[in-house]
């Protein structure tokens, strides 16, 4: 298994809900490149001072990801891909 470091900002175009109605991304495009999440997996919630971070991880199927929210305006970064 192979993890790379990514830690760049991703455009997320479509957004699911869990059974507690909590939102996670469904479909985000990276470096022109279209991935679609079958799953999300952990998450958790960091909080540093005023700022609040949501890190979740996902999958395609394929690949697995991990990816950090701002919590306020839909940011979202892709910390690392491993496959």
């Amino acid at each position: 298994m192979r993890n790379t470091i990514i830690n760049k900002q991703v455009h997320v175009t479509a957004m699911g809900f869990k059974k507690n109605l909590v939102a996670y991304p469904r479909q985000m495009e990276f470096e022109g490149t279209t991935y679609d999440f079958i799953d999300a997996g952990l998450s958790c919630v960091i909080r540093h001072g005023e700022r609040i971070a949501q890190i979740l991880t996902l999958t395609d199927g394929y690949t697995d990801f991990k990816m950090r929210s701002d919590n306020r305006g839909g940011v979202w970064t892709l910390l690392s891909m491993s496959a």
